[in-house]
């Protein structure tokens, strides 16, 4: 794929950068890659850009129908110097399957990747060099057929966008949250978007989570949408339980995001000699293995985080409290692992890593 690359000499400060204020999501860098396509030409127009506005008709599909999703991933400078993503190919790989169940086009995952490696390594002075610092990778799609009526675009528009961000957690390091089991609204059911990074399922989670912070909650535990039982996610992120010895997570039936780090940890503690459990594990398993004394530590996985250790479940009138409200000793080594692999601290002996 050729890829045209327009420059300027109008490059941002990188105040925020030099003086490390990087909070998620704000600061963004002076270049986007940007891909058309087309039912007749295919994906074409391949070009890298200069930040900017995207201008858009008024009656944009997406913008009215939600044929839309996203990816997020992570560029990190590693100790010696190199350039790293983590394992970039399965977010490509996630893409086209939001795109498949979004009845968007699929990327061509090779090109992608290679453009994407073409931006950061153009964008490289943008990635903050601070510990547990990265450049946060933003690839979006979004349908953009300007017409009023409920059917898929015949145009689409792929883009991706870069922004430094500083360390997740502050200097007291891992902080165990505070979570509020959601007794009235779900996040997906089976048959629907739930596995697909689609924008439409984190508006709907939006007033779960500010009914929770009211509460003086961190965020929400979802449960099934036909049972109203069964786990299935924390807050944007999937959940770990370890019970008994044994990691146990929800398995993969339509309705949880497939994550990329939930599948690291996976496969991380398997390595390590432990059973891992993907099946169904409902919130009544849950709390008679708390009153048990099995239940010993759960985290949430997920690109921003890695993991983010519970301290506290609520669920109706039942009080759920883990770890001395500290992280618990497996959470903090599979962060270690995971984050130690990412900055080059650890051996890649997975393969996982992709430097530029």
């Amino acid at each position: 794929m050729k890829i045209k690359i327009e420059l300027t000499q109008n490059l941002k400060p990188k105040t925020a950068l030099e003086k490390n204020e990087l909070p998620f999501g704000q600061v963004f860098t002076d270049y986007m890659f940007m891909m058309d396509y087309s039912r007749d030409e295919g994906w074409h127009n391949a070009k890298i850009t200069p930040y900017a506005p995207i201008s858009l008709d008024p009656a944009t599909s997406c913008l009215h129908y939600g044929q839309m999703f996203f990816e997020g991933m992570k560029a990190y400078k590693q100790v010696d110097g190199k350039i790293a993503m983590f394992r970039p190919m399965e977010n490509m790989h996630r893409m086209n399957l939001s795109a498949g169940r979004m009845s968007m086009p699929e990327i061509n995952s090779d090109e992608v990747l290679d453009a994407l490696a073409q931006l950061v390594e153009l964008e490289k002075d943008w990635i903050p060099t601070t510990p547990e610092s990265s450049l946060y990778i933003r690839p979006f799609m979004f349908g953009t057929d300007p017409f009023l009526g409920v059917r898929t675009s015949n145009t689409y528009k792929l883009v991706i966008i870069l922004s430094p961000v500083g360390p997740y957690y502050g200097k007291d390091g891992l902080a165990p949250v505070r979570i509020f089991v959601e007794p009235e609204y779900v996040r997906a059911v089976k048959g629907g978007t739930g596995f697909a990074k689609c924008a439409g399922n984190y508006a709907g989670t939006m007033l779960s989570q500010l009914n929770a912070q009211g509460l003086g909650f961190n965020q929400v535990l979802w449960l099934d949408g036909i049972h109203r039982k069964y786990i299935e996610e924390v807050g944007a992120m999937n959940v770990f339980f370890l019970i008994d010895g044994n990691l146990v997570t929800p398995e993969l039936t339509g309705s949880i995001l497939p994550g990329i780090t939930r599948k690291s940890v996976i496969e991380i503690c398997k390595d390590w000699g432990m059973r891992v459990e993907e099946r169904p594990i409902s919130i009544d398993e849950l709390a008679n293995a708390y009153d048990g004394g099995k239940l010993v530590e759960a985290f949430g996985s997920g690109t921003a985080a890695v993991v983010s250790p519970i301290g506290e479940l609520t669920w109706n009138d039942k009080v759920i409290k883990l770890a001395n409200d500290k992280p618990g000793e497996l959470t903090q080594k599979i962060y270690d692992e995971i984050t130690g692999i990412q900055y080059g601290l650890r051996p890649d002996t997975r393969g996982w890593i992709k430097n530029i």
